[in-house]
């Protein structure tokens, strides 16, 4: 073989690896790379960018009012997630929460992988008939002025081999997509992810029902004074779906005085105000959330 052409293979052999290199680094992204060009999101502070939720299942009352979100990005890069829960009985009355703030390339990073996973896409729901009693995953995604809805029930629980081959991909995507978020430093960019923190929210939702919590003897806790001047008889509004609950949210100086008497609080606390005892459920609410709003479903 000539040098001239010898020089030749030689060059295609490294054009080969340089493109081979090439689409690794694309794949070792969770979904693929899918494009360079940036992904239009929201940039406000209380813009919700993407969010992963997991509800409801075979979960009892008190504790599909307070769950929260698995995972909530924000415009401005804020990550909020479930801080890690104390595993006794009774719970704690507040969820703990953790924040992380990413960069604008972590973010694209992680709505380069959400498109990857059909996330972009109309809304879409896949039902699995076969499984009774599971949660649905719902996955919301806020780009290019569009809101954009993709739920699972049953997720990662198997694939049923009687759904179309299309939709058995789908559904393994969206398992795959669901557990890289919560493993971020895993995959997204060097120094793209920053420090882990507890979130001070600024307002908590409380849901209120006349008489103390239902416990075994063995079980019943101190009762806590309600400290607002407000008393829980009125406080907040009636629920449509629970006519015997009222819902209503505390934020600025009046969660200063709450906050710390929740915290010694746990689900079975007997709450008393005007000399009567009351059952209260709180949920911290995210940046995107206000009062009541949203609160049946």
């Amino acid at each position: 073989m000539g040098i001239e052409r010898r020089r030749n293979w030689l060059l295609l052999l490294l054009v080969f690896g340089l493109s081979a290199g090439c689409a690794r680094l694309s794949d070792s992204e969770p979904g693929g790379g899918g494009g360079s060009a940036p992904i239009d999101h929201p940039a406000g502070s209380t813009d919700l960018v993407l969010r992963l939720e997991e509800c409801c299942g075979f979960l009892p009352e008190t504790a599909s009012l307070k769950q929260v979100p698995s995972f909530s990005l924000y415009g401005d890069g804020r990550v909020i997630t479930q801080g890690p829960q104390i595993e006794i009985y009774p719970p704690p009355a507040l969820s703990s929460l953790h924040v992380v703030p990413l960069d604008e390339a972590g973010i694209q990073a992680i709505l380069r992988a959400a498109r990857s996973a059909g996330l972009l896409g109309p809304d879409r729901h896949y039902a699995l008939p076969t499984v009774l009693d599971a949660t649905t995953t719902t996955f919301t995604l806020v780009s290019g002025g569009a809101r954009h809805v993709v739920s699972a029930y049953a997720l990662g629980l198997g694939a049923d081999s009687s759904l179309p081959a299309q939709e058995r991909e789908a559904r393994r995507a969206l398992s795959e997509f669901r557990d890289a978020l919560s493993d971020l430093r895993g995959w997204l960019p060097g120094g793209s992810v920053g420090r882990e923190a507890q979130l001070r929210f600024e307002e908590v939702r409380v849901f209120v029902t006349a008489g103390a919590p239902q416990a075994e003897p063995e079980l019943e806790q101190p009762v806590i004074e309600w400290p607002l001047p407000s008393p829980l008889s009125g406080f907040g509004e009636p629920l449509e779906s629970r006519s015997s609950m009222r819902c209503g949210s505390v934020e600025g100086t009046e969660l200063d005085a709450l906050l710390p008497r929740a915290l010694e609080a746990n689900d079975l606390t007997p709450w008393r105000s005007e000399g009567l005892l009351y059952s209260l459920v709180f949920r911290p609410l995210l940046p995107d959330e206000s009062g009541c709003s949203g609160a049946e479903r």
